[in-house]
C-alpha cells in the first residue's frame, strides 16, 4: 500500500513523514525544503496491517496546479502513480489557506484523509476547530494530530488504511483549475463555519510587537548578527568548546592513541602499518572528530532558532536587501539550508522560477559557512585568536557582504534581469521542540561521523602515504621531496600573493576540495602532530606557517573558494556544464582575491610591512581590475543594444 503525504509548506508534512518512518529529513518554515519526493516504509509501531505500507513525502505546495517545480512534482506523482490514499496535512493554525489544496485533492477521486496538524497551537490561541462539522462539509475523515509530538499518528494511519481502496465520497463542488476565485470563496466559507474563535488578541499583539523589531528592515540585520554571535560563542567558547577540549586533549590526545599504540605493539604489527594507523588514521580522524561537540551544539541551537520561527524572519529581512542586487528572498532559503550543508542548499535553488536568479543563487550559496567548514574556523580561531568569539560570526558577516557584492558583479557580468516575486507566510512564534532540535543535531552528527569514517579516512590515508613517499615510491628523506611536497611546492607559488609560505598550506587546501574537514586533518598529518590538541595550541606548530593576518586570509581562502566535490556535483546538476565552469571560476576568483587583499592590506596596517608576494598581488589586482572593467563595459553595451531592439519592436 502506498500513502502519499501532501500539504502546504510549513504545515508539518516532513515532520510527520519523519515520525511515521523514522527518517530525519530536513524540515523548515518555508517552501523549497522538500524539492523531491521521498519514500520510506512505515514504522511497525503504528500498526501491523498485513501489508507493507510505503509513505511518500511530496514537496510542499499551495495548489496542485503546477505553477512551481514543487507543485509539478506533487501533481505528476498523484495523477500518474495514483497512491492508494492521500493524507492531506492541514495546518489547523491556517485553516483557510490549507483547505484550498484540500478541495483540489478531493476532486481527483483518490481517497483522502485529513491530518489536522498543530492542534497544540490552536489550543494556545484559545481557538477550536469543529472537526465534526468540517468532516461533514468535506466528506472525508479528519484526525487531529501534533506531528512534532507524534500524537494521533496511530489513529491517522488506521483511518488511512480503512479509507484506501474506497471511492472518495463527493460532497464539495468541482471547480476546476480556472475557477480560482470561486474556490477561494468556498474555502473561506467552510473555514469560517468550522473555526470557533477564542480570545487571542494578546497573542497577536505580542507576535506583532516582536516582529516590529526582529523583522524590521534595518534593526533586523544587527539583531541577526547578535543572535549568530551568541550561537557561535556558546558553540565554540561555551558548552561546545568545553566538550571539544575533552575530545581533543583526553580522548584523542591520550586515551585512544595510547590504547592503539599498546594494542599494535602487543600484536607486533609491522612498523609501516603501525605508523599508518597512528599517524595517518588516528591523528587525522581525531583532528576532525575532535570538533564533533562544536557541530552538535551549533546545529542544536540553529534547529531551535528555525523551529521557533525566527529564521523565516531572517529570510524576510534579507529579501528587502537582496532585491537591490537582482535577487529575492527566494535566494535566502537555499542559503539558510546551505548553512547545514551546501549540497541540499544548492539543490533547493531548483524551486526558483527565474533562470538567472536560480543560477546566481546556486553560485553564491556555497559561500555560506556550512558545518564542514566549522572545524577550520574553530582551529584557526583557537590558535591565532584565543578567547575571541568574533571570528566565526565575522565569517557570516563576510559571507553576506561577499554574496551582496558577488550578486552585483554577476548581474554586471552576465545578461539577466530578475522577474521573480517572493511570497513568504511567516509562521507563528512557538516554543521550539527539544525533540526536533535533538533529531536535527543527531542527523548532522551522523553525517559528519559517516564522512569521517569514509571520505576523510581514505583521504587521510592517502595524504600520509603521499607525504611519506616520493613519486618513485621510495621513502622520502624530507617531506618536501615527497609526492605531496612537490605538489604543495607548485601551489606555494600560486598562494604566495596571499602572503603564505611553505608547501603545507597548499597541500592542505587541495585536500579540502574533497571534504572541507580534510584541511584540519591534513595539517595535523603534515605537521606530524599526533593529536588535534597539540595542533590547536596557541603558538604551536601552525604558528610556524601563519601569523594572525595570514591565518585569517587562509581561512577566507578555504571558505570562499569552490566547495567540496559533492557540492560541485550538485552545482553541475542545477547549472549545467557551461554555467558550472563560469561559477567555479567566479568562486576561485572571489576567494583568491579576497584572501589576497586581506593578507596584503592587513599586513601593511597591522605590521607596517607587506606580506610576501606583494608585487605579484599588485599585478594580479591590476589585471583583474582591467578584465572586470572590459567585461562589464561589454555586457552593458549588449544590454543597451537589447533594450534598444526591444523598444524598436514595440
Amino acid at each position: 500500500m502506498r500513502i502519499a503525504l501532501a500539504g502546504n509548506p510549513n504545515c508539518g508534512k516532513t515532520t510527520l513523514y519523519n515520525a511515521l518512518t523514522g527518517k530525519t529529513e530536513s524540515a523548515g518554515n518555508w517552501s523549497g525544503v522538500t524539492v523531491e519526493k521521498k519514500a520510506a516504509k512505515l514504522k511497525r509501531k503504528y500498526g501491523a496491517f498485513g501489508t507493507e505500507i510505503i509513505i511518500v513525502d511530496l514537496p510542499g505546495a499551495y495548489s496542485i496546479t503546477p505553477y512551481t517545480a514543487e507543485e509539478a512534482i506533487t501533481r505528476d506523482f498523484i495523477l500518474e502513480h495514483r497512491p492508494d490514499v492521500i493524507i492531506n496535512i492541514v495546518d489547523g493554525a491556517n485553516l483557510e489557506r490549507s483547505l484550498f489544496m484540500t478541495t483540489q485533492l478531493l476532486e481527483l477521486g483518490i481517497p483522502v484523509v485529513i491530518a489536522l496538524n498543530k492542534s497544540d497551537i490552536i489550543q494556545e490561541r484559545n481557538d477550536r476547530v469543529d472537526i465534526k462539522r468540517l468532516q461533514a462539509e468535506l466528506g472525508c475523515p479528519i484526525i487531529s494530530i501534533v506531528a512534532t509530538e507524534a500524537q494521533g499518528l496511530r489513529e491517522l494511519i488506521a483511518a488511512a488504511v480503512k479509507a484506501a481502496g474506497k471511492p472518495q465520497r463527493r460532497v464539495t463542488p468541482v471547480f476546476g483549475d480556472e475557477a480560482v476565485l470561486e474556490r477561494h470563496k468556498f474555502v473561506e466559507q467552510i473555514a469560517a463555519r468550522a473555526i470557533v474563535k477564542g480570545d487571542n488578541l494578546r497573542r497577536v499583539w505580542l507576535s506583532d510587537s516582536i516582529d516590529r523589531i526582529i523583522a524590521n528592515q534595518w534593526i533586523g540585520l544587527p539583531v541577526f548578527f547578535l543572535v549568530m554571535w551568541a550561537v557561535y560563542a556558546f558553540s565554540i567558547e561555551g558548552l561546545g568548546g568545553f566538550l571539544s577540549d575533552y575530545f581533543n586533549e583526553t580522548l584523542f590526545g591520550e586515551v585512544i592513541p595510547s590504547a592503539a599504540d599498546n594494542l599494535l605493539s602487543s600484536l607486533e604489527i609491522h612498523p609501516f602499518l603501525r605508523d599508518l594507523i597512528l599517524e595517518g588514521v588516528i591523528a587525522g580522524i581525531g583532528a576532525v572528530i575532535g570538533f564533533l561537540p562544536l557541530i552538535m551544539v551549533l546545529f542544536f541551537c540553529l534547529a531551535l532558532l528555525e523551529d521557533s520561527g525566527y529564521m523565516a524572519r531572517v529570510a524576510l529581512v534579507m529579501d528587502r536587501h537582496f532585491k537591490r542586487i537582482g535577487l529575492s528572498g527566494k535566494s535566502i532559503i537555499p542559503m539558510i539550508v546551505g548553512s547545514g550543508c551546501a549540497i541540499p542548499g544548492v539543490m533547493a535553488t531548483r524551486t526558483i522560477e527565474d533562470a538567472g536568479e536560480r543560477r546566481v543563487t546556486a553560485i553564491l550559496t556555497p559561500y555560506v559557512p556550512c558545518g564542514a567548514k566549522l572545524p577550520i574556523i574553530a582551529l584557526f580561531a583557537t590558535v591565532f585568536f584565543p578567547g575571541a568569539s568574533w571570528v566565526a560570526p565575522s565569517m557570516y558577516i563576510l559571507a553576506i557582504c561577499v554574496i551582496i557584492v558577488g550578486g552585483l558583479l554577476l548581474k554586471k557580468l552576465f545578461l539577466w534581469e530578475n522577474t521573480s516575486v517572493f511570497i513568504l507566510e511567516l509562521p507563528e512564534y512557538k516554543r521550539p521542540s527539544l525533540k526536533y532540535a535533538s533529531s536535527q543535531m543527531l542527523r548532522h552528527s551522523k553525517a559528519f561521523i559517516h564522512k569521517a569514517a569514509t571520505i576523510i579516512l581514505v583521504m587521510n590515508t592517502l595524504v600520509w602515504l603521499m607525504q611519506e613517499y616520493t613519486w618513485l615510491l621510495q621513502p622520502a628523506a624530507d617531506q618536501s621531496q615527497s609526492m605531496l611536497g612537490t605538489i604543495g611546492s607548485v601551489l606555494e607559488l600560486v598562494l604566495k600573493p596571499l602572503g603564505l609560505r611553505g608547501w603545507q598550506p597548499g597541500a592542505a587546501a587541495i585536500t579540502g576540495f574533497v571534504a572541507k574537514e580534510n584541511v584540519v586533518s591534513s595539517l595535523a598529518i603534515l605537521l606530524s602532530e599526533g593529536s588535534e590538541a597539540v595542533l590547536s595550541t596557541p603558538g604551536g606548530p601552525l604558528a610556524g606557517l601563519f601569523n594572525p593576518v595570514t591565518a585569517y586570509a587562509f581561512l577566507i581562502f578555504n571558505l570562499f573558494t569552490p566547495p567540496c566535490f559533492a557540492a560541485i556535483g550538485a552545482m553541475r546538476g542545477e547549472l549545467g556544464a557551461e554555467w558550472l565552469w563560469k561559477g567555479l571560476l567566479f568562486q576561485i576568483g572571489v576567494g583568491y582575491t579576497l584572501a589576497m587583499l586581506v593578507s596584503q592590506i592587513g599586513s601593511l596596517v597591522i605590521y607596517q610591512a607587506p606580506a610576501p608576494g606583494l608585487p605579484a598581488a599588485v599585478g594580479i589586482s591590476a589585471a583583474l581590475g582591467v578584465f572586470l572593467f572590459i567585461k562589464i563595459k561589454d555586457t552593458a553595451a549588449k544590454r543597451q543594444a537589447l533594450n534598444l531592439a526591444a523598444e524598436t519592436r514595440s
